[in-house]
């Protein structure tokens, strides 16, 4: 006989108790340990995770090089903050960043704590260079939870609820969404009918915008799209500001997201898979911008912290000898046709989309107008994670089911994912 009790009844009334209900956990679960793609709760249950933190674990759960890495220097240092004194890892891998964004072009970059912080820093490096205040921003995009990232967010809720007055200066504009039939040129004229009308371009600091949008759905700006953006930015001397927080560090198939589009940004924030699970974000840009704020502008407490920042470069030290961004793309594809043969399977899922690894099915009604069916999406959510598998919904209507998987994921955990997917839609629809 079993005397053995389950801990998570337990675990999650302590949650109940002493957390508060307005941070989500999206999973009924708590977990033990990790490794690779896989996560093991606290009774035992293994799970492949294909939400990686939320994009934050590109190279997967305890990489060893990652671990090795941190171990090593918080032999060394932990902390010191940088506003005090400087140190190697910092240093360093500000230069890899430089390089790996700028080439040969001079670059600078500073280091915060969180995805917002890089953006709320990227907003005021460019209004500090502009001497410009306004900012545009794009509908379904997500740039934080701080007062200026919900503002610049692109959803009412969960993200604005009844928290304003906002930060003024910000507006929104249309990104291009083929499955419902917004074109790159019909966002183009919104984003000139918004200049013709509320805001003229002299007064914009700067546009933001994600190469594919995350918590928008996993919609991917064409080509075009970022390179029209890119030339009436260059026009009207607006800063561009590429959000790869989500999309950086090779979720699409190349470091960044906007490599794609052959395209130069004047600031790239970055944050999420950057330290392999540590809390890091920075900001890249073109030196002349990244040094119009004064001395004193920028900073934080932990911003850069010395450990963060040697994760950071194990991070980029293994993608570059594992090959990693040749396979991220390989099992994006591997992924990509197990999620259309489950599309020709059932209707429901009205789209596969999404750039390398970074994939999306997008659950819809039975009927012509192919109605977001948000209701769907999170029963097949937790039909999955009953199988096994973890997954995450996002879309500005909530019925996208997103997949974030580690670059390091086998084969057999894909094919193993796409066969729980299909039981899991097997029992959801009939």
């Amino acid at each position: 006989m079993n005397s053995k009790v389950d801990e998570t009844p337990h675990l999650l009334r302590q949650r109940d108790q002493f957390v508060p209900r307005g941070l989500v956990t999206a999973h009924p679960l708590v977990i033990d340990r990790a490794q690779g793609s896989e996560l093991w709760d606290v009774d035992g249950k293994r799970y492949l995770d294909f939400v990686g933190g939320i994009g934050v674990l590109n190279i997967g759960h305890n990489h060893p090089k990652v671990v090795a890495a941190v171990q090593a220097q918080l032999q060394k240092i932990s902390h010191a903050c940088f506003q005090v004194v400087a140190y190697k890892p910092y240093l360093d891998l500000a230069q890899r960043l430089c390089e790996m964004i700028g080439g040969q072009d001079a670059y600078k970059a500073a280091f915060f704590t969180s995805g917002a912080e890089a953006v709320e820093n990227a907003v005021k490096i460019a209004r500090a260079h502009t001497n410009r205040s306004a900012v545009i921003a794009f509908r379904g995009g997500f740039h934080g939870r701080t007062l200026l990232g919900t503002t610049l967010t692109g959803m009412s809720q969960p993200y604005k609820q009844n928290f304003g007055p906002f930060a003024p200066e910000v507006f929104h504009t249309p990104y291009p969404n083929a499955y419902r039939g917004v074109t790159s040129d019909m966002a183009l004229k919104a984003l000139d009918e918004l200049l013709a009308t509320q805001v003229a371009p002299e007064r914009v600091a700067a546009i933001i915008i994600e190469p594919v949008q995350g918590d928008g759905g996993f919609l991917a700006a064409p080509a075009e799209f970022l390179q029209a953006l890119r030339a009436l930015t260059e026009k009207h001397g607006i800063v561009l500001i590429l959000d790869e927080i989500q999309t950086g560090f090779g979720r699409t198939g190349k470091w960044f997201g906007f490599q794609h589009a052959g395209i130069q940004p004047d600031l790239v924030t970055v944050a999420k898979s950057l330290a392999g699970g540590l809390p890091l974000s920075g900001v890249v840009g073109k030196a002349e911008i990244m040094d119009a704020p004064l001395p004193g502008g920028l900073g934080g407490t932990y911003g850069g912290n010395a450990l963060s920042c040697a994760a950071a470069l194990a991070v980029i030290e293994a993608y570059e000898q594992e090959q990693l961004l040749a396979r991220g793309e390989a099992l994006g594809e591997r992924l990509r046709q197990g999620l259309l043969r489950l599309q020709a399977r059932y209707p429901r899922i009205g789209d596969v989309r999404g750039s390398g690894f970074m994939l999306a099915i997008e659950l819809i009604k039975d009927d012509e107008a192919r109605t977001a069916d948000a209701d769907l999406n999170q029963r097949l959510i937790d039909e999955a994670r009953a199988g096994g598998l973890l997954v995450i919904k996002c879309g500005v209507q909530r019925n996208v089911l997103r997949f974030l998987a580690p670059l390091v994921t086998s084969e057999a955990q894909i094919d193993e994912a796409l066969q729980i997917l299909d039981a899991a839609l097997a029992r959801v629809l009939n």
